[in-house]
């Protein structure tokens, strides 16, 4: 039986939980996700954990935040002028929002705090800083 290299195509049920056991995803209720190994589409650690893996093996693996989301950059939280925000959003800590780059990319922040003239946007991935665990399942190598 073949087991996972670098460039295989895989399909993959996972569950991914934090270290105090909150599920944050899963694709349990819904397709397998498919990709190629090695392209740089998933977090590091994920990768690293299939690789040797065979077909219908399952196993659980820990990623530290450094090969998953990184940790927390403060470059990425900043004030922002509420005159900036289109004049129908009524910013609320947590409330998400996406930002567009003058080149066209989009970012995804989070509100942190609202002030009487400003917001705080956080722009790090929600996962960053931490150590996630994973419950993974080959369902095919192609």
């Amino acid at each position: 039986m073949s087991q996972i290299k670098q460039n295989d195509t895989v399909r993959v049920h996972y569950t991914g939980k934090l270290t105090d056991g909150q599920i944050f995803d899963s694709s349990l209720e819904r397709e397998p996700i498919e990709f190629t190994m090695g392209q740089g589409q998933l977090i590091p650690g994920f990768e690293k954990g299939l690789l040797d893996m065979k077909e219908n093996e399952k196993k659980t693996i820990e990623i530290p935040a450094d090969e998953a989301y990184g940790q927390p950059r403060e470059e990425l939280i900043q004030e922002v002028e509420k005159s900036q925000l289109p004049e129908e959003i009524k910013p609320e800590p947590g409330m998400g929002l996406v930002s567009k780059s003058p080149d066209g990319r989009e970012m995804n922040l989070v509100v942190k705090e609202v002030k009487e003239d400003t917001i705080v946007v956080d722009g790090n991935h929600p996962l960053a800083g931490k150590d996630l665990i994973f419950d993974l399942e080959v369902v095919e190598i192609k």
